[in-house]
């Protein structure tokens, strides 16, 4: 199951979008769960908490989906 997303512009960073979609509380908490390799960007392991998210991207946090829409 997805959670949709609908972002402004071209991108939104991957710490933003994990608080926009409610699935951490705050900035520090998405680092950390980044950190440890808990994020997955279109099935590859994300490391980098200011990765770009456009339109199409899937990201997955602990089995939560997310499907990122103009």
């Amino acid at each position: 199951m997805y959670k949709e997303i609908k972002i402004e512009g071209e991108y939104i960073k991957l710490s933003q979008l994990l608080k926009l979609a409610n699935y951490v509380q705050s900035g520090g908490h998405a680092k950390i769960l980044i950190q440890e390799g808990l994020v997955k960007v279109n099935g590859i392991t994300e490391y980098q908490r200011g990765k770009k998210i456009k339109p199409g991207d899937d990201v997955e946090l602990q089995g939560k989906r997310i499907k990122v829409i103009e």
